[in-house]
Order: structure tokens, then C-alpha cells, then sequence
């Protein structure tokens, strides 16, 4: 099992994501509306506003995507993201990583 965690930093891309996440078999993802530190520093923090100038309009919120999953899901998803044309690699679209799971406590339906 692993984490999967994808901070999305294009917002048009959030329905697309989630239609292939539960394509490849995520049966559930925890989405949270998140903030770059930088952005957060120059808009929430007077003494760096001085930042606004290089990070430029204030833009709205990413989304941070956390769901467990198996390795073969994340395989398909991976998948799925390259037929959809979805690079992580481009500028600005944002990040995924996965972390390992040792173990997890929850409610089996």
C-alpha cells in the first residue's frame, strides 16, 4: 500500500483527475483546498509582501489529493494520466508523490 498525494496546482484539471483515479480503482481520496507557501507569505504575511511582485495576481487555491492505494493502481493511473495528455512535469500543473504504508486502521465494511 502507499500514499498517494497529488497537489494539483491547475484547478481545470481537478475533474479530470478524479474521473482517472477512479478509473484506475481508487475506491476513496481525502481533497483539501491548499496554498503554495509563497503565495501565503506575500498575501497573508505583511513583511513579505514585497513578494507579490515575482509571484504576481493572487490565483485561487490548489487542491491536495490523498488517497491509499496499491501499487497497480498507481501503475494504471499513471497510465491514464499520459492517454489524457496530463504532464506533472509541465510548469505549474503540480506534484504527485507516493509514500509507503506500513499500515492502516480503519473501518472494513
Amino acid at each position: 500500500m502507499e500514499l498517494l498525494i497529488i497537489i494539483l496546482n491547475r484547478e481545470d484539471y481537478l475533474q479530470k483527475i478524479l474521473s482517472l483515479l477512479v478509473e484506475a480503482g481508487v475506491k476513496g481520496a481525502t481533497i483539501i483546498n491548499s496554498e503554495g507557501l509563497g503565495h501565503f507569505l506575500a498575501y497573508e504575511v505583511p513583511i513579505f509582501a514585497g513578494l507579490r511582485h515575482l509571484i504576481g495576481e493572487r490565483k485561487g487555491a490548489n487542491r491536495t489529493i490523498l488517497a491509499v492505494i496499491e501499487e497497480e493502481v498507481f501503475s494504471k493511473f499513471k497510465e491514464l494520466l499520459h492517454e489524457e495528455e496530463i504532464d506533472f512535469t509541465q510548469s505549474q500543473t503540480g506534484i504527485i508523490v507516493t509514500i509507503p504504508i506500513k499500515e492502516v486502521i480503519k473501518h472494513k465494511p
